[in-house]
């Protein structure tokens, strides 16, 4: 086939994936922003439920390294969320011309991002058990 055989005009149906591909990357990002905030509140948590259990937990003081990697991971949700739309604009465009071209660059971003997070929140962990 040549190249002008290969361009064809835009299907609905890859509009539709478009649209569908950026509303999984949301729920993505939502999913994200979700645990961050959880990862704030683990220390509030616990406290309460060292309080409802008569026990003393030792806990670090308010605020500690959970409520910082936790605002890091929902910047990472909300990030996630604006390179989501780029993408999904970019995309839109490259149908609309027959131009498609994929890249995996914001996959490879956040894939590294949560490598360095889940990294740091290990460790964090370790030191609270104690083990490092």
């Amino acid at each position: 086939m040549n190249e002008t055989q290969d361009k064809h005009p835009p299907d609905a149906r890859e509009h539709l994936a478009n649209e569908r591909t950026f509303l999984a990357w949301i729920r993505t990002a939502i999913g994200i922003m979700a645990f961050g905030f959880v990862v704030v509140k683990f220390s509030l948590f616990m406290r309460q439920v060292s309080f409802l259990l008569g026990k003393d937990i030792a806990l670090p003081p308010q605020p500690g390294y959970s409520s910082m990697i936790g605002i890091l991971i929902v910047g990472v949700g909300a990030v996630m969320m604006l390179l989501s739309f780029l993408k999904y604009k970019r995309t839109e465009k490259q149908l609309n011309t027959a131009s498609f071209e994929n890249s995996s660059s914001p996959v490879l971003l956040l894939t590294l991002t949560l490598l360095v997070i889940s990294v740091l929140l290990i460790v964090y962990l370790l030191g609270n058990a104690g083990i490092v």
